[in-house]
């Protein structure tokens, strides 16, 4: 395809950045434009098994602090309408409440683990800013038993934000190979990281696991040598 059906397409706008970054050369933006989305593509079955792992590890915390693995629904009425989360517009209530209209609507039965499975990365996220985590204890800071001891859940907060963030503009498809008009994935490197070492004090075994799928470097190098 050449670069002018590819921008009648993709939209001038998108392109520019591109184009820019490259110098006005139209083949190199091309070429950049489709290592991009090659480096996207690298990260998403990394942000999948991470999402999947930080869920779990989320509930089966949660679950052990109100000793109840139906929590996500017994806590409706517990703490995720405590009066002090109407500045979130009780964000983690009305999640679960729509997620039981879905499951409904699709013709299922609501349980525990299809309303899990319904929540979004950032429902487990929330769960370490501040007005969540006070009213369940803390709880999640023991998703990673094996942090250094300086490591806080302000710390915690600040790179799962990160990472999702960074999970956001994929799945929207927005750039990852940019810092202003310049080519820089080290934004990218630095979101690969956190992910690692996250699972790292979560279980050294999540890290291998993840590895073995992990083609994020390879793809990097390729589109940096454009």
């Amino acid at each position: 395809m050449n670069y002018g059906k590819l921008e009648y397409y993709v939209s001038q706008p998108r392109l520019n950045r591109f184009l820019t970054a490259c110098g006005n050369s139209k083949s190199k933006a091309q070429k950049l434009y489709q290592a991009n989305i090659k480096v996207s593509q690298s990260f998403y079955p990394v942000l999948n098994l991470f999402e999947v792992f930080f869920r779990n590890i989320c509930h089966y915390q949660v679950s052990s602090h109100f000793a109840n693995p139906n929590w996500i629904i017994a806590e409706k009425s517990g703490f995720m309408s405590n009066p002090s989360l109407s500045a979130s517009n009780f964000y983690l209530k009305n999640a679960v409440v729509n997620a039981e209209r879905s499951i409904r609507q699709k013709g299922g039965t609501v349980t525990a683990g299809k309303i899990i499975a319904e929540q979004s990365f950032s429902f487990w996220t929330s769960l370490f800013d501040t007005h969540h985590y006070r009213l369940i204890g803390g709880v999640v800071i023991h998703c990673f038993p094996h942090k250094p001891f300086y490591i806080n859940r302000n710390i915690l907060n600040g790179r799962l934000n990160r990472i999702r963030e960074f999970r956001n503009r994929i799945y929207h498809n927005e750039p990852v190979c940019f810092s202003g008009n310049t080519i820089d994935f080290t934004y990218a490197h630095t979101v690969k990281q956190d992910i690692y070492e996250l699972l790292s004090w979560i279980d050294s075994d999540l890290v291998s696991y993840l590895k073995k799928i992990d083609t994020i470097d390879y793809q990097i190098n390729v589109a940096s040598r454009i």
